[in-house]
């Protein structure tokens, strides 16, 4: 008769109904797994389950920002009758992308649970700094361009200094910030009230720039559909290799056919209207960048544990103090390359270029994108949702010939609703278990 198994105590296995001499295998050894991992394998009524506990546990994801986006062109088209033109909507995403490559370090901020108040001005001085180098003393342009967004992540890497190294809270140095590169951004521009840019820049073409030949946009479409299906798979077998529970071929097949007809139907709208614009491309390609590093990167998962728990990273060993230099280095280089994209679209830099309301519209978009204020949960594409929101409110409102001041006022109305539904989505998270 064979022994009993090591630290398998008798009474267990006679318990169980099995004989207490009897070999246990590696497969009772293992526990059941948790049914919740097996929801892809359950087809469609494991997501139906699995999204009602998403909704009861408060991980809403873009599930608001999708909605509101939707409902907003809805009212906007029904009222004014031309909100959804393709000259609308192509004009639609220029306009995003030098406050959306603003946001998406804002996104980087935040998700270390931190703000940064600095990026309107350092937006601002960095159009000061190109025009100055470029327009007034003749500086080859490529170079003012690469010199104007160095500064800026130049501002950052102090910010993060003080912050990281010193320790002054983020929010007194970058409102330090705020207010001294303003002071900064005049004294550049000197007597000059506006630097106009010239014909020839390539800082107008960040803005004027358009791609007529309708291929561009079909093949925008076929590479960002190619690139989403190909991630997919990869991701797919890695979770195979690993032995965790995959997607059904059906769902991918799903996933990928609504990513196609939303990129196929942005190209038809934009190739009816007047071809591809380089912003988008631009802003769609840091968009992609920064979002490979903040989820497949070691560096990019370092950033949700400082800004999930500092200490608790800490103690893990990573360097906290150089991760949030460098996230607030980041920062300060896409709010100065988000700079030339605003001061190309306003004809040139100028004094009061980064002040407003284009600091609070940047947070605003993050926010209201889906990143949490509170640090440690977000994505990158928040930053292109919200400032679709942010940008459709304003063109909404400008075609219905309301006053700045609704805009301001619907638009804070929005940002505290998302505020709220974060606040409350952690709340029940926090109730339900999840955090």
């Amino acid at each position: 008769m064979s022994s009993p198994t090591p630290g398998a105590p008798s009474h267990q296995a006679d318990q169980a109904g099995v004989e207490s001499d009897a070999p246990m295998t590696p497969a009772a050894r293992v526990p059941a797994p948790d049914p919740r991992l097996l929801v892809r394998e359950r087809g469609l009524l494991g997501y139906l389950e699995e999204f009602r506990r998403k909704i009861r546990g408060g991980e809403l994801g873009a599930i608001p920002v999708v909605l509101g986006l939707i409902v907003i062109a809805v009212v906007f088209q029904s009222l004014t009758g031309n909100f959804l033109t393709p000259r609308n909507l192509s004009n639609l995403t220029v306009y995003i992308a030098g406050p959306g490559i603003m946001a998406v370090g804002i996104v980087l901020v935040l998700l270390l649970g931190e703000i940064d108040l600095s990026v309107g001005s350092v937006a601002g001085l960095s159009a000061a700094l190109w025009a100055a180098l470029s327009v007034t003393n003749g500086v080859y342009d490529l170079v003012a361009i690469a010199a104007a967004v160095a500064a800026g992540a130049l501002v950052g890497a102090v910010h993060g200094f003080f912050f990281a190294k010193v320790g002054v809270p983020a929010f007194v140095v970058t409102l330090a910030g705020f207010l001294g590169w303003s002071g900064l951004q005049i004294w550049v521009m000197g007597e000059e009230g506006t630097i106009n840019i010239p014909r020839d820049s390539l800082v107008r073409d960040l803005y004027g720039q358009y791609f007529s030949d309708r291929a561009f946009a079909w093949g925008l479409a076929v590479l960002l559909t190619a690139g989403y299906a190909l991630a997919l798979v990869l991701s797919e077998r890695r979770r195979a290799a690993a032995g965790l529970p995959v997607r059904l071929r059906s769902e991918i097949v799903l996933r990928v056919v609504l990513v196609a007809a939303a990129a196929f139907a942005v190209a038809y709208m934009l190739n009816e209207h007047r071809g591809l614009p380089l912003a988008l491309v631009i802003f769609l390609v840091i968009l992609v960048l920064v979002d490979f590093m903040v989820r497949r990167t070691r560096y990019g998962r370092q950033i949700f544990a400082v800004g999930g728990n500092a200490e608790a990273a800490r103690r893990a060993g990573i360097n906290v103090e150089m991760v949030r230099l460098t996230v607030f280095c980041i920062a300060g280089a896409l709010a100065a390359f988000g700079g030339l994209f605003i001061a190309a679209q306003s004809g040139g830099a100028s004094k009061s270029l980064g002040s407003g309301n284009l600091l609070m519209n940047v947070i605003a978009a993050a926010v209201i994108g889906g990143t949490s204020l509170f640090g440690g949960r977000g994505w990158v594409w928040s930053a292109l949702l919200g400032t679709l929101v942010i940008q459709s409110i304003t063109i909404g409102l400008d075609l219905l010939g309301m006053q700045s001041a609704i805009q301001f006022m619907i638009t804070g109305a929005v940002l505290l609703i998302a505020v709220t539904v974060d606040s409350v989505s952690r709340r029940t998270q926090r109730t339900a278990g999840r955090t």
